[in-house]
């Protein structure tokens, strides 16, 4: 779920994600009019397996097979991305001014014409389709990555996460007074759902049995079937803009000053220390391990979610997104 997120505060924003670039990394970010990653079979003879892939500023984008030893790939672009998943053999990172990329293995890259000028923010595959989201209530799918259609928004509100689980795509996001969550069959027709939070809504997961969105003030929501939300205790005030996601038995969600929750359920949350302040933007869990990535190319990597080690990246560029290939 996204990228350089904001420390929410009560500014107005358009975007969780893009408002915090200004004032946690000090970057301007220009759109004009503006993570859970998936798996299936396809025709297609090319096969990436056991690949962790990361985005961000300047159309940074860093591989790892293991989550240790990082390589730095070639996106053909400036923008900023903001979001990366795969699905369908296929990676794809999407950013400012509609920018959307594609890869087979992460390393060779091709910029998809965009049907928006939109900075997209969240992107999911599920179901057999791609889905993205972003500014002004942008919502976009595709079957392959490559050609994307623009579906008829329902919210002028600005989506920043977005996660397929249990035969529903939700997409979580913000807007003036509340938070706000929309569900949806199919990734075209979407029913707002009501999120009892006006706290802004940044990232959101599915995993064994429980959807799970968290975002401004360490405001943490769940819900079994997406449609009725309940109000976790985090214990923390910092904002969630890291996302979250699942494995091993633990959601992992991660923040502002380098705040990392952990919790074996989605209800009861427990926060890790592990020695840094830097904002963390990104998580994701693959191959037996949890990823979090954040500002100044800083990656940290736990088997449990509790220990985590610093990993040397090579890039001192923000790093907002990441994904794992299964």
């Amino acid at each position: 779920m996204g990228f350089p997120k904001p420390p929410i505060g009560n500014q107005v924003r358009h975007i969780l994600i893009i408002f915090s670039i200004f004032l946690f990394s000090f970057i301007s970010i220009s759109c004009t009019s503006s993570s859970s990653s998936s798996s299936t079979t396809s025709t297609d003879n090319t096969t990436t397996t056991g690949l962790f892939v990361t985005v961000g500023q300047s159309g940074t984008i860093l591989t790892s097979p293991d989550g240790t030893t990082w390589t730095s790939g070639t996106s053909g672009t400036t923008n900023y991305l903001n979001g990366v998943t795969y699905g369908n053999n296929t990676f794809v990172t999407v950013g400012n001014s509609g920018t959307f990329l594609t890869s087979p293995d992460g390393n060779s890259w091709t910029k998809r014409t965009s049907v928006t000028s939109k900075s997209l923010v969240g992107v999911t595959y599920g179901n057999g389709l791609f889905v993205t989201v972003g500014w002004k209530g942008t919502i976009l799918t595709s079957s392959d990555g490559n050609s994307w259609t623009k579906r008829t928004s329902v919210t002028s509100k600005s989506l920043d996460g977005v996660t397929y689980g249990n035969g529903l795509f939700v997409t979580v996001g913000y807007w003036g007074s509340s938070g706000i969550i929309f569900t949806s069959p199919d990734g075209i027709t979407w029913t707002e759902r009501n999120s009892g939070t006006s706290n802004t809504l940044v990232g959101v997961t599915y995993g064994n049995g429980l959807f799970v969105t968290v975002g401004q003030s360490g405001t943490v929501l769940t819900s079994s079937d997406g449609t009725t939300w309940t109000s976790r205790t985090s214990g923390t005030t910092e904002d969630l803009y890291g996302g979250v996601t699942y494995g091993n038995s633990t959601f992992v969600t991660v923040g502002s000053s380098g705040v990392i929750l952990t919790s074996p359920d989605g209800t009861t949350w427990t926060e890790r220390t592990y020695g840094t302040f830097e904002n963390l933007h990104g998580v994701t869990y693959g191959n037996g391990l949890f990823v979090t990535v954040g500002n100044l190319g800083n990656i940290y990597t736990s088997s449990d979610g509790t220990s985590w080690t610093t990993r040397t990246t090579g890039t001192s560029n923000h790093l907002v997104g990441v994904t794992y290939s299964q």
